[in-house]
């Protein structure tokens, strides 16, 4: 099979086939380029979409992404982003190892296409001028032949005429001889060129245009196959990703197998819990029998009467406010759970006003603690350097945070600190390097701030302590020892969690104004400045009994008497001690104080 003998005479298809083969190249060229194009297109969507959805930095979203679910919604836009890459690779590649190379042997197809066309009317034209010759020769030898017969009837017209001279026949008769040598030569040139046309035309059917059709037909089967293999290597661009793909969708997979639903609960449990415990019951209201104790102005059925309480109850945690609290009320009578209902066969509460119990559990629902400090009041409610304003575990877990930052801060300043201490060697060996006496400037601002670091760390590393001294998970020894070092030597201002706190642990709310908080302030600050054991200023006769589970209180036993060190401040606690080793805050509704003589005057406390 051969266009050369098969297709001989169809030069002007052939040409016009070749033609449509090149269109076809270029247009699969193309189309493989429109598709590199949406590839590209779609790699960047994805990107984009991936870059969309990623959390934000340094915001309260990059938080929320602690949850297992979270971690593996970040990996799957993590993978996607890794498919969009995929998808620029086969980009890349249908470009470099398709579009690239088809588009140059399409140029050298051109090329190739027009030499051997180029060959085929050349030959073309050759053998229309060998044509062309022959047909020349043919019609001269026509002619003289015409011409030469001509001639001879003329001659032997003259010859047979008896009126004709024999001059004039000589003549005829020599013209006539010229006239057939002349057809004798057109003859032999007639025979000669058409001898060599028909060589020529033999060659041109049989040699010249088979090996031109030859070179045609094999570059037509090398286009063929050219795009044969561009096709496969489309194929195989997209089969090369297919592995890498799906490892991205693997990872998908196994990001989604990994998220642990107790894991996130737990999250949940770390990220919102105060530290606080529940209230206690609701004690029993008895209104069968007659008040037995005389209401003092701090007593609970006063608070309650006048519809102003701010009921604040302690609790085993710091900073606990009781969750049926309301704004702008008095302090606090004692804790629920040390109530003397709480006590066996102790004496009944007295009677007093109650709220229906579903507004204060609406109230409680609705409500959320408030908590302020007056280091945060005074600077008009920004967020405490201990973040005391925060529930104790969440308070923990800040401070932890801080205590690890300023680490990092710490060994980052050593780390410098190392770098320019090599430096100085380096130049106190070599001076020509530079001055050592020049980064002595350096070496010791960094040492400073080494030093600024390492105190910032101690101060938070305290305030961390005290927390997670202060939180429920402690043994009730511990909260005792802990409560009998809080009294003794309890901290100064600069804790802003101890200024507001009751001596249960449990957060007061203040909502008075800038110049009230102030003194307040400043009555804490007197209160815990000074170190000595103060002194008895009267005594004590328990009522109840009190079970002092909260950290700085102290547990008595009813009919125990004790001495009183400091009497109530308002919010509903007295300070007594046992002996020089136990002291704490009691109720002062549990407890009939009687002061000494150089008081203003016996008061009793019920």
């Amino acid at each position: 099979m051969s266009w050369g003998t098969e297709l001989w005479d169809q030069f002007d298809n052939l040409e016009k086939h070749t033609q449509w083969g090149i269109d076809i190249l270029e247009k699969y060229i193309k189309f493989v380029k429109e598709r590199t194009e949406i590839e590209l297109s779609y790699a960047k969507q994805l990107r984009n979409l991936s870059k969309k959805y990623q959390p934000k930095k340094n915001s309260k979203e990059e938080e929320e992404y602690k949850y297992t679910s979270c971690k593996a919604f970040i990996s799957t836009l993590n993978e996607m982003n890794d498919y969009a890459g995929q998808h620029e690779v086969i980009s890349e590649n249908m470009a470099s190892q398709i579009i690239v190379d088809l588009a140059r042997y399409v140029q050298e197809l051109k090329q190739e296409r027009k030499s051997n066309f180029h060959d085929g009317r050349k030959a073309q034209q050759h053998i229309e001028t060998c044509w062309k010759q022959l047909e020349s020769s043919k019609r001269r030898f026509e002619r003289d032949c015409k011409e030469a017969d001509r001639a001879q009837q003329y001659f032997e017209k003259m010859d047979a005429d008896i009126n004709v001279t024999k001059a004039d026949v000589e003549k005829a008769r020599q013209q006539a001889q010229i006239r057939h040598q002349m057809a004798e030569d057109s003859k032999a040139d007639y025979s000669s060129i058409l001898q060599k046309f028909n060589h020529e035309q033999h060659e041109y059917y049989h040699t010249h245009i088979p090996n031109i059709f030859q070179k045609i037909q094999e570059m037509e089967e090398r286009r063929i196959v050219r795009i044969g293999d561009s096709m496969k290597t489309y194929a195989e661009v997209d089969r090369q990703v297919i592995p890498i793909i799906g490892k991205c969708l693997d990872g998908i997979v196994k990001a989604a197998e990994s998220i642990d639903q107790k894991n996130d609960s737990q999250l949940v449990i770390e990220a919102y819990k105060s530290g606080f415990e529940p209230p206690g019951d609701i004690e029993f209201e008895d209104y069968t029998q007659p008040m037995k104790r005389t209401v003092s102005d701090n007593s609970l059925s006063n608070s309650r009467g006048e519809g102003k309480p701010d009921l604040k109850f302690g609790g085993k945690s710091k900073g606990k406010l009781w969750p049926f609290i309301k704004k702008n009320k008095p302090p606090p009578p004692p804790p629920a759970s040390a109530s003397p209902s709480a006590v066996p066969n102790g004496p009944q509460s007295p009677k007093q006003q109650k709220e229906p119990l579903s507004h204060r559990f609406n109230e409680f629902m609705t409500s959320k603690p408030k908590i302020h400090c007056f280091r945060s009041l005074k600077r008009g409610g920004a967020t405490p350097e201990d973040f005391s304003n925060l529930p104790p575990e969440q308070r923990r877990k800040k401070l932890q945070q801080k205590v690890d930052e300023l680490n990092k801060e710490i060994q980052k300043e050593m780390d410098q600190r190392d770098a320019i201490t090599k430096m100085k060697d380096v130049y106190l060996k070599n001076p020509q390097m530079g001055d050592p006496a020049s980064l002595d400037h350096k070496l010791a601002e960094v040492s400073q701030n080494i030093e600024k670091l390492r105190l910032e760390t101690q101060k938070f590393e305290a305030w961390l302590a005290e927390v997670e001294g202060r939180l429920p998970a402690r043994s009730e020894q511990t909260r005792r020892q802990s409560g009998l070092y809080d009294s003794q030597n309890p901290p100064t201002v600069n804790s802003c969690a101890q200024d507001r706190e009751s001596p249960d642990g449990s957060y007061t709310e203040e909502q008075s104004q800038e110049s009230e908080v102030k003194v307040l302030a400043t009555d804490f600050d007197d209160e815990f400045d000074d170190e000595e054991p103060l002194p008895a200023i009267g005594t004590c006769k328990a009522l109840y009994t009190f079970e002092g589970q909260n950290e700085g209180t102290i547990s008595v036993v009813e009919g125990e008497t004790l001495y009183v060190i400091e009497e109530d401040k308002g919010d509903g606690w007295t300070r007594i001690r046992r002996n020089e080793d136990e002291e704490g805050y009691v109720p002062t509704s549990y407890v009939e104080v009687y002061l000494d003589k150089n008081a203003k005057g016996a008061k009793t406390y019920i």
